[in-house]
């Protein structure tokens, strides 16, 4: 009996007993189904979640001052910045800080965060102006009351995006900051993040009723506000080129060490970007082959169902086998028959938990807003994944087929 002849007494022997088939076909439906989604939600989430930090620069590096080990004078300084930026493997330096206070327009107050810098945060940071633009060097220089706001936060606080040229005051410590709008910027293409749930993170801080809102501002303003002096324990470094970041780091060090002649207390950490992508996509792929593994559980215990229903149907077929096995048809013959049944149940729930699993993610995908990404390989899993269970919960039944003795097989009823 060829393969064809196989598959066609399969689905008929399928279609006879339709709806026990169903039942049977349901652990590899929901096993596959589980799978598909676990896998391809996953692969999409990771690629968002990466490509987000990309967005904000894979050629930037953080350097740090270690507060347990570092003097006063060890502190980064604008001069040790404008020192940095010379070297030819580096592009921008800006410096980095950050403070909590309140914000408050004429009709709102918000929760309020602003973070300092130079002029070159705008390539730190990766993102452009929608409305207005970023504050320049001389402002930077000046100390001026200038800020960036997140479009976000424009709607908060004003109920429109374009908010250029109104003014907020921002509290810290009991004193008022008046600070001009110049410009407004795409927060989650700024910072790689969902703006609106950042923003929902800094709202809880004060509770649902509670606007929220954050600021870009030149570090020297940030000064001013905080009344620290001009030095830095948080520099941002954008290499020139993003396959060097380690010769990048070291130059910058190296300069660092050598301006504050300190190298023996080791003062400063250098952070790579990158490591921390390349660091997250492992996880993540970990995390969702795990979470899959536990899915595929299911799968064993569709195949254990397989295995109990092709037995039952080889007991039924009893006489069949008999009168099959008297006219000569081989052992091998019979085994085939079986193994190709058992194989087809399986593979049809396998198809219909690709199509449920994608049609899941795709689900999980919209109301996360993460991009869709079904990949060949996903596809071939979940058939592959079918075939092995077909043969391997379905060798045995197969095999006491095969073996029957063909006069016990005619004398049952």
């Amino acid at each position: 009996m060829n393969i064809r002849e196989n598959i066609r007494i399969a689905i008929f022997s399928i279609r006879t007993n339709l709806m026990r088939s169903l039942l049977t076909m349901l652990g590899i439906i929901i096993g596959v189904a589980s799978v598909i989604a676990v896998i391809t939600v996953g692969n999409g989430g990771r690629d968002y979640i990466v490509g987000m930090i990309r967005e904000m620069g894979s050629n930037a590096i953080n350097i740090t001052v270690d507060m347990t080990k570092a003097q006063p004078s060890d502190y980064i300084t604008t001069e040790d910045i404008a020192a940095i930026k010379e070297l030819d493997t580096v592009d921008y330096v800006s410096p980095v800080t950050m403070t909590m206070g309140t914000i408050a327009t004429e009709e709102k107050n918000a929760i309020g965060m602003i973070v300092g810098g130079n002029s070159d945060l705008r390539y730190v940071m990766s993102g452009d102006c929608i409305y207005g633009r970023y504050f320049t060097q001389a402002e930077y220089e000046a100390g001026r009351a200038v800020c960036v706001l997140d479009v976000t936060s424009a709607r908060q606080l004003f109920g429109e995006s374009n908010v250029v040229g109104e003014y907020v005051n921002f509290t810290y410590n009991n004193v008022v900051t008046r600070i001009k709008i110049i410009g407004v910027t795409d927060i989650a293409s700024a910072f790689g993040a969902d703006s609106e749930k950042m923003m929902e993170s800094m709202e809880s801080l004060g509770g649902s009723q509670v606007s929220s809102g954050m600021l870009m501002v030149p570090s020297t303003l940030t000064s001013q506000i905080m009344g620290s002096q001009d030095s830095f324990d948080t520099i941002y470094i954008m290499a020139s080129d993003e396959n060097d970041l380690d010769g990048a780091g070291n130059s910058a060090l190296n300069r660092l060490y050598a301006r504050h002649n300190n190298v023996d207390r080791e003062c400063y950490n250098v952070t790579n970007m990158a490591t921390y992508i390349d660091l997250l996509d492992t996880v993540i792929n970990v995390f969702t082959i795990f979470i899959a593994a536990v899915s595929a559980i299911s799968l064993v215990v569709g195949g254990i169902g397989v295995m109990n229903i092709m037995l039952v149907s080889i007991t039924e077929r009893t006489r069949e086998i008999g009168i099959r096995k008297a006219l000569g048809a081989k052992t091998s013959t019979i085994l085939f028959q079986f193994l190709t049944e058992s194989i087809i149940l399986c593979l049809i729930g396998g198809l219909i938990g690709l199509l449920l699993g994608v049609f899941g993610a795709a689900l999980v995908s919209y109301i996360m807003n993460v991009p869709l990404q079904v990949e060949l390989s996903t596809v071939l899993l979940a058939i592959g994944f079918s075939t092995a269970i077909g043969v391997i919960f379905g060798v045995y039944p197969a095999r006491r087929a095969a073996k029957m003795p063909p006069i016990e097989a005619l004398r049952r009823e």
